[in-house]
């Protein structure tokens, strides 16, 4: 977990970004600010990173994409020389155009190889040595998509920024770990995120191993979070901090 914070800053949680090693790959789910300097303060070996996949294009989710892609040029000796990949979902392209426009245009010729790939709706892909990445479609905002990330048995589901849904509860069910935002108060509840209590419902429908909650606004951290959701969810729920880890058996 390197950032399991939001849009609000915060001095103890950097904006979403999730560090995940599975043989070879080297993939960071979403790229919010704060993530950069954060993996640096955890020891991360952000230069190492293959693939980076994006869940829709609110700042707190790539903001700080710009700025890994600069490090990635000029802030490592020997410069790097190795592929990225960048994953996002319809659209990316002609965002990161835009992104291109407002920071040069050398921002998409970094000096290694980048690959964009639009991963839509309910496709899949292979990252390498065993990896695979699927995506579905969240409701948030037209483009969002969760993603499962998947080697041997393990199944990490990432939902991005949601709502509670049906058919993404269907696709995820039974995985591994269920990696779910959990934005705000019952008492605060907007459309487009989830609640303790909301993030509960959704586990019931999963049924994952282990429930893990990120995206965490101020407001939702004076709640008891495990409380609530154990009102409506008896499983394994752990409430994430930047830093911690997890490991997956495959």
């Amino acid at each position: 977990m390197v950032g399991s914070g939001c849009a609000a800053p915060s001095a103890t949680r950097a904006a979403p970004g999730h560090w995940v090693r599975a043989g070879e790959v080297r993939l960071l789910l979403d790229c919010g600010h704060g993530v950069l300097t954060r993996m640096c303060h955890l020891g991360l070996p952000w230069g190492d990173v293959t693939h980076v996949a994006l869940t829709h294009f609110h700042y707190d989710h790539v903001g700080e994409l710009p700025a890994l892609l600069v490090a990635l040029r000029w802030g490592q000796l020997p410069p790097r020389s190795t592929p990225l990949v960048l994953i996002g979902p319809v659209g990316t392209d002609a965002w990161l155009q835009r992104v291109a426009a407002a920071h040069g245009d050398g921002l998409l010729a970094p000096g290694f190889p980048l690959q964009v790939i639009e991963l839509g709706p309910d496709l899949s892909m292979d990252l390498g040595d065993g990896v695979s990445l699927h995506a579905h479609p969240v409701p948030h905002t037209p483009e969002s998509v969760a993603y499962c990330v998947t080697r041997g048995r393990a199944r990490l589901v990432y939902t991005g920024d949601t709502d509670l849904d049906a058919a993404f509860a269907a696709w995820a069910k039974g995985c591994t770990v269920l990696l779910s935002e959990c934005s705000l108060p019952e008492t605060m509840a907007i459309p487009g995120h989830l609640t303790p209590e909301r993030a509960a419902t959704l586990a019931t429908m999963v049924q994952p191993g282990t429930l893990v909650l990120t995206h965490l606004y101020p407001p939702v951290l004076a709640e008891d979070i495990p409380a609530r959701v154990h009102a409506r969810w008896p499983g394994p729920c752990i409430v994430a901090d930047d830093g911690s880890t997890f490991e997956l058996e495959e």
